[in-house]
């Protein structure tokens, strides 16, 4: 190798540390680790009293929240913060927080996409496997595997068909999303002051 290629080498390795935030890696890990532990007790707890059809609602509203934040992850990537420089400078509700989502895009992304959708994802898989025990027990379906099949398949297919859709929407309605996302940020910071 050439003292050339070396030094780019070298000067690749450097920039991409200094790209790399830390803290916001390891801030990130612990948060996932908090809410999908809180997430996790609080759907087991609720879904090992309820009968079998509420807990279908239950593993539907998951799957749905999974995509709505797929959504919100996919449109701040999309979106274009020139429009939002206007709203914010005649004080509209929701720009100056649509703004810092745009410039925080990576974070925003990370979180609704990683954090928020693999919770979810594996939320719906346990929530999965609740219905299935609850429906063996009951005695409506005697092969577990066959159930097992098709309750999973389900939720895969929900899960990315959802998402698909709501990819295309995403990218067609990006900076829609993302001052209505926005402006529930703002409106939920004003009710808590």
């Amino acid at each position: 190798m050439s003292k050339e290629n070396k030094k780019i080498k070298l000067y690749k390795k450097k920039s991409n540390d200094k790209n790399t935030n830390y803290k916001w890696i390891m801030l990130i890990t612990l948060w996932t680790f908090l809410i999908s532990g809180s997430i996790g007790f609080i759907s087991n707890f609720l879904l090992s009293g309820v009968g079998i059809f509420f807990a279908f609602f239950i593993l539907i509203t998951i799957i749905i929240i999974g995509i709505i934040f797929d959504i919100i992850g996919v449109a701040v990537t999309a979106a274009d913060e020139v429009p939002f420089h206007s709203l914010a400078s005649r004080k509209v509700t929701g720009a100056k927080t649509a703004v810092k989502l745009i410039r925080n895009a990576d974070k925003v992304s990370n979180f609704c996409n990683d954090v928020i959708g693999d919770i979810c994802g594996v939320l719906s898989g346990a929530a999965g496997g609740i219905i299935i025990s609850k429906l063996m027990s009951s005695g409506y379906f005697k092969n577990q595997t066959l159930l097992a099949l098709v309750i999973s398949a389900m939720i895969a297919s929900l899960t990315v068909g959802g998402k698909a859709l709501g990819k295309n929407f995403a990218m067609t309605q990006s900076n829609n999303i993302v001052y209505n996302t926005a402006w529930i940020i703002e409106k939920i910071k004003v009710k808590r002051k």
